[in-house]
């Protein structure tokens, strides 16, 4: 059987455009992975190279969670007047 709503592991944020933390497992796994990536891209990339090639890499690295958000999360921006209307 098909689930009647949808689960999104990103909600809206209840002002503004964008999503809050996460509601579902996935969603904190693929928060935690950002986390560490980012963490590790800065402790091996910032010592020894440019900053610019870390700041591509952060940026990278953010396309991709928001990619992944906007595909997995709920619908951004207006999150409050959808909860009044509903």
């Amino acid at each position: 059987m098909k689930p009647d709503k949808q689960t999104y592991w990103f909600p809206a944020k209840r002002f503004g455009w964008g999503w809050g933390l996460p509601t579902q497992w996935q969603g904190w796994a693929v928060l935690c992975l950002f986390a560490l990536l980012l963490m590790t891209g800065g402790l091996l990339l910032l010592p020894r190279h440019h900053t610019l090639l870390f700041l591509t890499y952060a940026l990278v690295l953010c396309a991709l969670l928001t990619g992944i958000c906007w595909m997995t999360g709920e619908p951004p921006g207006g999150g409050a007047e959808n909860r009044q209307a509903g």
